[in-house]
């Protein structure tokens, strides 16, 4: 352990703000002396105790509930001390203060300090602590965040299987079947000479192939809580006047963009989170595309072009009322080349043919009719795009899940491809098949984060938890 996660630590343990109840917590080693000076008596394990929060001349800051949560049953697996009072900022402040003026104050029964090194704990330190103390693993302590920051009630209930365990659940069991075949083949490796081919009478083969097909569903679930998380990022695109902005509160169904007939009218990105079927989706509208002196709007203009570069999906907005004028086809055309250009073959374009209620499709023309005004066509677009985003509807179990996981899982996918390559070659590859399979191990064990250098976990938690 790092020495500062050695020291106790005390923060305010809820949001900022105002509210009905809020809550001062610590945690550390010894608690039950500083619990008398702050509570004037001994705390019951794990059972609320109503009374009066005094300064340190014993006036009332406020009354609440204090409980004490010895280790190791408790949230950072060390004691812990939940002070729980009126949600004020201002009283919480003067509650924290006190706690750490208490803590360096002298006890007159010992001599001694009644909690030496009491510190501010730094953001995400009482998680980091359940991580470091075992009580979580990373993929757990990363489901708290992914828990508080939830979008949609979907993502929330995903969040919370993490946070109980279940993907951790699936990554601990890949580990193991790896670790059995690996040592199946190590023994082979080892007794060379022996009559007996292990591999074989294991059915080696066969567990691979068990493998990877959990492996599979493990990583579809993944993908599917990696999308929950992330979402993807939507931009409309288009020339001025097609109805990007119509479409945007369409979407969200709220005026958030100003929608005016004067072409030109937006001149920077407006962006919402809107969800469908519980997957975030974020919609940027944008700048008209279109050749400008207006030096403000060609600001917009750059602005929307580094949009669409940064897409997952680009929504191109075309006027059916406008559809056979020249100048209008021409500059259409001349847009989508352009996206052809920037965009990379994988981020795809759906052509919008907008204002269906004015003037109704010539012919086949491909992409999606709608009318932004009406809603007319908007189920369409929505199913669309959850397509694209790869999300199956009504998933069974799916967890939340961040794109690192993604990664690891594909590294173990391609690294079990290889190990069945080796597997078939046999005698002569079989160290290569079990390197394979250690390198497939470590992948697992960087998901939940079980490493043996506590320094490195440390880091770990802070890189993935905190963002630092």
């Amino acid at each position: 352990m790092l020495a500062r996660h050695q020291d106790p630590v005390a923060a305010i343990a809820t949001a900022p703000g105002r509210g009905a109840v809020g809550i001062v917590r610590l945690s550390g080693k010894g608690l039950g002396p500083i619990i008398r000076a702050l509570c004037g008596r001994d705390l019951k394990a794990r059972e609320a105790t109503y009374l009066a929060f005094r300064d340190a001349h014993g006036l009332p800051i406020d009354h609440g509930l204090a409980i004490h949560f010895p280790a190791p049953h408790s949230f950072t697996g060390e004691d812990v001390l939940e002070l729980q009072a009126h949600g004020g900022p201002v009283v919480l402040q003067l509650l924290l203060a006190r706690c750490v003026e208490a803590a360096e104050s002298m006890d007159p029964d010992t001599g001694a300090a009644y909690l030496p090194g009491l510190r501010l704990a730094q953001p995400g330190e009482f998680s980091e602590r359940a991580f470091l103390n075992g009580k979580l693993d990373l993929a757990q302590a990363e489901a708290i965040a992914d828990l508080i920051d939830a979008s949609t009630g979907l993502a929330a209930r995903s969040a919370s299987r993490s946070l109980a365990g279940e993907f951790s659940g699936e990554i601990h069991a890949l580990r193991d079947a790896l670790i059995h075949l690996r040592m199946l083949v190590e023994a082979t490796l080892d007794f060379p000479e022996e009559e007996i081919d292990f591999l074989q009478k294991a059915d080696a083969r066969g567990q691979l192939s068990k493998l990877q097909q959990k492996l599979a569903e493990v990583m579809g679930k993944a993908r599917q809580g990696a999308l929950l998380r992330e979402g993807i990022k939507v931009v409309i695109a288009g020339q001025p006047n097609a109805g990007k902005s119509s479409l945007l509160n369409a979407l969200a169904g709220a005026e958030l963009a100003i929608v005016t007939p004067i072409a030109g009218t937006t001149r920077d990105k407006v962006q919402e989170t809107i969800q469908i079927e519980g997957v975030p989706l974020h919609v940027i509208d944008t700048a008209g595309l279109r050749d400008s002196l207006d030096e403000v709007e060609k600001i917009g203009i750059a602005r929307a072009w580094s949009e669409i570069e940064a897409a997952d999906a680009v929504l191109f907005l075309h006027d059916l009322t406008r559809l056979h004028v020249p100048d209008y086809a021409k500059a259409d055309e001349l847009i989508g080349q352009t996206l052809r250009k920037k965009l990379s073959s994988d981020v795809p374009v759906i052509d919008i043919w907008n204002k269906a209620d004015a003037a109704a499709p010539a012919g086949e023309l491909g992409g999606i009719s709608l009318s932004a005004k009406t809603g007319e066509g908007l189920d369409n677009l929505r199913r669309r795009l959850l397509n694209i985003a790869g999300w199956r509807s009504a998933p069974e179990g799916v967890y939340m899940a961040r794109e690192r996981h993604v990664q690891a899982l594909i590294r173990v996918s391609a690294r079990l491809d290889a190990a069945v390559g080796h597997l078939l070659a046999r005698a002569q590859s079989l160290d290569l098949l079990a390197e394979e399979l250690r390198l497939a191990q470590n992948d697992l064990n960087e998901i939940t984060g079980e490493f043996t250098s506590d320094d490195l976990l440390g880091v770990i938690f802070s890189r993935f938890c905190i963002g630092k």
